[in-house]
This record gives structure tokens, C-alpha cells and sequence, in this order.
């Protein structure tokens, strides 16, 4: 699907991966860019991303992507300049710790917290599904009111998402809550493309490795260096712009279907 003069909604979109999209987008022709993030930074990126284009397209919503208001309000508000369709859902939280901790003095066991597990499902889970869900919507509905049925393949594809994954869908150490969701995230997008395939859309993973984002600073200081780096074969962090490049590819490629596994080389942690 050609990006000129869509319109697209981001979240995330303040730092890292969302924040690369974002520009990546607008750089090539989108009409308006929706940006969605937890910080009030996304107001300065905005401003900053519009001056750089020389024309007004990106518009700052701040607020929890995992709130259902707020995700109703951002379609709406942008709907108002077009119908979204391009859905790069990247916020993203870590609450890295041990599923099973004991105490060594009492001999009393901690689980891993559930009101964590909650929290991660929310914004690493559900919210990549229900924004990617109400782009599908807002899709749908357009082409009810237009009587149009079934897509057909003479007509352009009509709304991509791309989903964030991780390469710790594979499961990892310490990631019992993270790990969890973003294994869950292949599902979500697998059967978001199998049911709309009706309407023309498609929707897409991707599965980065350790990128050099905001999430990735929570580390403690040189695990990356000391531990992490000899995993990676290309021998450094990935770029977030390294990473939007390859989601506007998917974009843009409408043969892409299965996950891209953009993770420098890295095999499965253990």
C-alpha cells in the first residue's frame, strides 16, 4: 500500500521505535500522522516532526494507550482528516523480574506480581490489538457506507498495521509478564489478517531485537555490554530507524504476510 496522503496512527510515538515510524512516515508523503504517547514530549516531538516537514501533518494525542476512551478519541479526532489507515501500535512497557523468587532467610517464596502481569498484558497485549482492531473498524465502516463488499484485489490494499513484537516471544529469563504478551502478539496478528482479508487489510509483525530505545536504558548499567552483545552478531544495538525502515517496507510490500524477525542475527535466548 503506497504511504503518499494517508493517514496513519503511531503510538509510542514520542521516543524509540514510534518516534523513527513517525518520521519515516511523514518523509514519505503521509497526509497526517496521529502520535500517541504517555509523555507530554510528544507535544515537542510533534512540533518539531511538522517544522521539519514544512506543513502541518502530525497531530499530539497524549494519554494511556491502554484506556479505551482515549483510543476511541484519537481515531476520532483523526478521522476528521481522513480514514486511518496505517496502525504502528509501539508502546511498549517492561516489568522485568523472576516468575519465582525465594527468600534465603525465610524460605518463603514470591510469585511474580499479578497486578504486573496485568499491567504488561495491557500495553504490550491489548493495546496493540485494539488499535490495530479499531483502524479495522473505522475501515469497515467506510466501506459499508460506500456499499462496497469484498475487497477485491484490483483495488489497492486499504489499511496495513504493523504489530511490535520481540524476540523474547520466544521466552526469556526474567520476562515471565513480557515475554507472555508478546508471544501472544503472533496470534493477534494472525488472525487480525485472516479476518481482514474482507476488507482489504493486512496485518503485520515484526519482531526486533535489543534496539537502542528508551525501554532498552532500563537495563542495569553495561548488562548490554558485558552480557547481551555477544548475542548479537552484527556486534552492536539496533537503530529504531533501522526498525521503521523495515515496518514501512511491510507497509508498503503487500506479499509480506509472516513475521519479520529483524533481531541482527540472534538466535533464541535460553
Amino acid at each position: 500500500m503506497k504511504i503518499e496522503d494517508k493517514v496513519a496512527v503511531v503510538t509510542g510515538a514520542a521516543s524509540g521505535i514510534g518516534k523513527a515510524v513517525a518520521q519515516s512516515l511523514v518523509s514519505r508523503g503521509a497526509r497526517a500522522v496521529a502520535m500517541a504517547d504517555l509523555t507530554d514530549s510528544v507535544h515537542k516531538w510533534t512540533e518539531e516532526l511538522n517544522k521539519e516537514a514544512g506543513r502541518t501533518v502530525a497531530t499530539a494525542f497524549q494519554g494511556d494507550v491502554s484506556n479505551t476512551e482515549f483510543r476511541q478519541h484519537v481515531f476520532t479526532e483523526t478521522a476528521k482528516i481522513g480514514i486511518p489507515r496505517i496502525c504502528v501500535p509501539a508502546a511498549g512497557i517492561l516489568r522485568d523480574a523472576m516468575a519465582v523468587k525465594i527468600d534465603k532467610e525465610t524460605g518463603k517464596s514470591e510469585l511474580y506480581s499479578e497486578d504486573l502481569f496485568r499491567l504488561v498484558l495491557e500495553v504490550n497485549l491489548m493495546h496493540p490489538a485494539y488499535w490495530s482492531m479499531q483502524m479495522m473498524a473505522g475501515i469497515a465502516e467506510h466501506r459499508l457506507t460506500e456499499n462496497l463488499g469484498k475487497w477485491s484485489s484490483e483495488e489497492e490494499i486499504q489499511g496495513v498495521a504493523v504489530i511490535i513484537g520481540s524476540v523474547s516471544s520466544r521466552g526469556n529469563r526474567g520476562q515471565v509478564s513480557y515475554s507472555s504478551a508478546k508471544s501472544g502478539l503472533g496470534a493477534v496478528a494472525k488472525t487480525l489478517n485472516a479476518e481482514g482479508a474482507y476488507y482489504g487489510i493486512q496485518t503485520k509483525i515484526i519482531h526486533p531485537g535489543f534496539v537502542e530505545t528508551p525501554m532498552i536504558g532500563q537495563l542495569p548499567d553495561g548488562m548490554f555490554e558485558q552480557q547481551l552483545r555477544q548475542l548479537v552478531p552484527i556486534d552492536r544495538m539496533i537503530k529504531p530507524e533501522e526498525i521503521a525502515s523495515t515496518i514501512v517496507h511491510m507497509v508498503e510490500n503487500p506479499i509480506i504476510s509472516g513475521p519479520i524477525w529483524a533481531d541482527g542475527g540472534m538466535p533464541p535466548m535460553t
